[in-house]
């Protein structure tokens, strides 16, 4: 790193967190969780819950939520030599191949096969690809999403820890996803969104706030932590997204109108910003987004933020830090955790406005 470059060391973000205040289980109900208000202007915090959502919010104001839906990516058996194995699939690749990322005793080898759940699934390991996962090739790809909705477990973070019985693989399905999830593709919840119910979310339009749905399917790289000293040196993985025309024309008609755009969670606030920073300006448009944001940066589109706490040195903890300042986000990660607030996937929220 350069000489005067001290402000992207990666090690400005990091902090402790014991393993206590890492949520285990969600919220009981889904917007009982606790969120924590930080403006912007003065740095001022409040202490609320979830549900208390709409006293921060106003008439005009718009939501978008990301849309996307998780497929129970996660798969345990064994490998030809009779090692354990675990296969999470991550995305298709076409021709019958996908990327997936491997953990076994061992070293795998290409033309290996893999029996997994009990033999219920065969998948022939392909090759290694440069950034360190592998393609496999499934049988009857057609049919692999809905072999997974069978057999297939829930894609909790590592921190989330279960027992290989799946006695929670019931409850884990229904409440790592929001209640407003449609589009399959998702390997990671977009967790700012598990907190809302059907009736805060009525609530909330009688209020006159609005909602806008996008689609960003979150990969496996969103929620990796940044490897190098220098911030600028990582590379984020691409990510599907899509903004439809109507969504696209609500959003811009809420920013004429003066109303705030809250991108619900760090996916939806990248989906809105890879669509700003198109030549043609903010409209509909779907690809892959690279989009990396890390202070200093300019928001576009996003007006406020709804996000979960964040493992230190992550790509999401950054982006969080260039909306609202990478000390005041230290600082009140601080007091959370001083408060009892639970934090990552499974735990409790921040509104930033």
């Amino acid at each position: 790193m350069a000489a005067g470059d001290s402000e992207y060391d990666i090690s400005l973000y990091d902090y402790e967190l014991p393993p206590e205040s890492i949520a285990q289980r969600p919220a009981e109900p889904r917007d009982a969780s606790r969120l924590m208000v930080l403006h912007r202007a003065d740095g001022r915090i409040e202490h609320a819950l979830f549900r208390d959502l709409g006293r921060f919010l106003r008439a005009g104001d718009l939501l978008v939520l990301n849309d996307t839906r998780v497929f129970p990516a996660r798969t345990i058996g064994t490998r030809s030599t009779g090692g354990k194995v675990e296969v999470f699939f991550l995305r298709d690749l076409g021709r019958g191949l996908w990327e997936a990322m491997i953990r076994a005793h061992g070293r795998p080898k290409s033309g290996e096969y893999l029996q997994l759940e009990d033999g219920r699934l065969v998948v022939k390991l392909a090759e290694k690809t440069p950034a360190g996962q592998w393609t496999v090739l499934v049988p009857r790809p057609a049919d692999l999403l809905k072999t997974l909705q069978e057999i297939g477990r829930t894609p909790l973070p590592p921190y989330v820890r279960r027992s290989e019985d799946r006695s929670l693989e019931a409850d884990d399905r229904e409440r790592y996803q929001t209640v407003y999830a449609r589009q399959t593709g998702a390997v990671a919840a977009p967790t700012a969104g598990l907190h809302f119910t059907e009736v805060l979310l009525q609530a909330l339009r009688e209020q006159g706030v609005g909602t806008a749905q996008i689609t960003l399917h979150v990969g496996l790289g969103t929620f990796q932590p940044i490897k190098v000293a220098d911030v600028r040196r990582h590379r984020m993985h691409a990510e599907f997204f899509s903004i439809d025309a109507k969504a696209a024309a609500r959003i811009a008609e809420v920013k004429r109108a003066g109303g705030r755009v809250v991108a619900v969670g760090t996916t939806s606030c990248r989906a809105l910003e890879t669509a700003a920073a198109s030549p043609q300006g903010f409209g509909p448009c779907q690809g892959e987004s690279r989009l990396y944001v890390y202070p200093p940066y300019t928001f576009k589109m996003t007006d406020a933020l709804l996000t979960n706490f964040h493992l230190p040195r992550s790509t999401l903890l950054l982006l969080v830090a260039a909306f609202a300042g990478r000390e005041r986000i230290l600082g009140t990660y601080q007091e959370a955790r001083q408060s009892g607030y639970r934090f990552y996937s499974y735990g409790d929220a921040m509104l930033i406005i």
